[in-house]
């Protein structure tokens, strides 16, 4: 396998995973938020939906300097998971489709500046990150829901 197709296999395992689980989280407890200045679940599913695409644009602009970033998302009345979900599999292909585009080179040559926080990485090492950000947001999910004493879904097939 390729580098590319290793952070392509990565990124669908991670997100079937996280399918699983937000599948399995009942609509009603999907506002709930640990306290006040939290993300609810439904707030952190749409959070974790449009960071792959955020990422993307990022890494094809080769950085981001902070500066406004909208997103199909932006001004979008929140729903359901389901529709969440719904919503963002056509970006998620987009972006798993720019993915399959880079070379093994591009991913150690091009070099993503993020000025907002005073950081840089080559580009293979930035979009392993997408994997990372939505596992832990997973966890954070599977806590919340572990307080609320609600089942949790099995992730760990």
């Amino acid at each position: 396998m390729t580098a590319t197709e290793l952070l392509i296999l990565n990124l669908q395992e991670v997100r079937r995973r996280s399918l699983i689980l937000w599948i399995g989280i009942p609509q009603e407890v999907a506002e709930w938020r640990p306290d006040a200045e939290a993300m609810s679940i439904l707030e952190m599913v749409r959070h974790v939906l449009q960071s792959p695409y955020i990422y993307n644009m990022i890494a094809k602009n080769h950085g981001w300097d902070g500066g406004e970033f909208v997103t199909p998302w932006d001004n979008r009345p929140f729903t359901t998971i389901a529709d969440e979900i719904a919503f963002a599999a056509p970006y998620q292909e987009s972006v798993l489709a720019d993915l399959r585009k880079y070379s093994e080179q591009e991913l150690s040559d091009i070099i993503i500046v993020r000025k907002d926080l005073n950081q840089r990485r080559k580009l293979g090492d930035y979009l392993l990150r997408i994997a990372y950000h939505e596992g832990v947001h997973t966890g954070n999910v599977l806590t919340y829901l572990r307080t609320l004493n609600i089942p949790r879904p099995n992730i760990w097939d």
